[in-house]
């Protein structure tokens, strides 16, 4: 009886071997198929980061380019002569932009979690977007002044984005997306060339007002009405994610986020904020961001008036400073693809660095306009990539809300 209502289990050692076999490769079966699901699920998760988030942020950041840029566009546009500006007068114009930038940097970027990242670009888009359309009023070299420094000290609450990117994207992922999203200021800057030449043929004189007016009032209907798209789409952080993300995306996306040491809990501590003031590595960083900036910027003030001094017309040198920022496009997302396969950030900030200094010998030591519009294309080739390749290294270097 017993025997028959309690089978006997075999003792056999070779078939407790073949049992404990099974379970192991019962086992690994279902880690591999729970490996590939998460693969999945984390691929779909990544095309939509790349699908909605990554656009919505290039966008804003485009639109700031475009605000930054135009300057040069309106003073190729007649800007200088009509408000009777010298030479010194518009190059104040232009770094009074910088002053305001600057000095609301590090708050506007300390202020992003306060704030909340949707909230503050969408709201500095309008503001933006606003002082951009005011400018069309503007009578005198003083009001310019003024409103330059206001737009500056706007757009410095967006240079966040790119340590908003961290919140999304892993270390190996940062610099390609980073630089996806960077290269929209070179694309915008060969927008602001195309707009200018299309306004300086069609639009100069109407209604009275010189092409420069027009410029400016285009360029700030766009960011205005953009802001509403930003605020809706973009998210608050991982952990506060919309509908965008099932709830198994979700949990992926804030284990990505972990992983690149952001914290659900982070916050903003005052005590800490000097401690990068006491590094090494961060001046040496803080030296190339400014390198790097003196020339972008230089380029982004001036390149239309740059290219009119090589002995192009007006006209033509609005339409071939968009070749030139087409060239910066590609510089972009060469050096910071090849920065994220090797890894090896600092070798690709050396190459390229290297590339702009023979860009910049070239145009030292020639003459001709037409070799020199080609020296300024590998100027930008190499010396646009270095922003978001310094930043991307900042990123992957530096733990914690604060210090970065």
């Amino acid at each position: 009886m017993t025997s028959e209502n309690n089978p006997k289990v075999s003792e056999d050692p070779i078939e407790l071997l073949k049992v404990d076999i099974a379970h192991v490769e019962d086992h690994n079966d279902s880690s591999s198929e729970q490996d590939e699901e998460n693969k999945r699920i984390e691929r779909r998760l990544k095309w939509k980061l790349d699908l909605f988030i990554l656009p919505t942020l290039s966008l804003v950041y485009f639109l700031a380019s475009m605000g930054r840029s135009d300057l040069a566009n309106a003073e190729v546009a007649g800007m200088s002569k009509e408000l009777k500006l010298t030479p010194h007068d518009y190059s104040n114009a232009a770094s009074i932009f910088l002053a305001g930038y600057l000095i609301f940097q590090l708050p506007g970027t300390l202020l992003i979690r306060k704030i909340g990242p949707p909230t503050q670009f969408a709201a500095t888009m309008f503001l933006w977007g606003t002082l951009t359309l005011l400018t069309v009023t503007i009578k005198n070299y003083a009001s310019l002044m003024a409103i330059r420094f206001l737009i500056g000290t706007c757009e410095a609450f967006i240079q966040g984005a790119v340590f908003y990117l961290s919140f999304w994207y892993t270390y190996t992922e940062i610099a390609t997306r980073g630089a996806i999203f960077y290269s929209t200021a070179t694309l915008a800057g060969a927008f602001n060339g195309l707009i200018a030449y299309g306004i300086v043929e069609s639009l100069d004189g109407a209604k009275g007002w010189r092409a420069w007016r027009w410029i400016f009032l285009i360029e700030g209907i766009l960011p205005m009405a953009m802001s509403i798209l930003v605020i809706l789409v973009l998210p608050q952080s991982p952990q506060k994610t919309r509908k965008l993300f099932t709830e198994r995306e979700k949990e992926i996306v804030i284990r990505r986020s972990l992983q690149a040491h952001n914290h659900a809990e982070s916050k903003l501590d005052y005590k800490k904020i000097y401690k990068p003031l006491l590094s090494l590595s961060f001046w040496l960083m803080v030296g190339m961001a400014c390198a790097t900036h003196f020339c972008t910027s230089s380029l982004g003030n001036f390149l239309p008036i740059i290219i009119h001094g090589f002995g192009y017309t007006s006209v033509n040198a609005q339409l071939f400073s968009a070749i030139v920022y087409a060239c910066a496009f590609v510089g972009v997302l060469f050096w910071a693809r090849l920065a994220d396969k090797t890894q090896q950030r600092g070798l690709v900030i050396a190459a390229s660095s290297g590339v702009s200094i023979i860009g910049y010998a070239l145009l030292l030591a020639l003459t001709d306009k037409k070799v020199r519009f080609a020296a300024t294309c590998v100027v930008v080739f190499g010396v646009f990539p270095n922003i978001i390749l310094v930043l991307a290294w900042t990123m992957t270097n530096v733990v914690g809300y604060t210090e970065r």
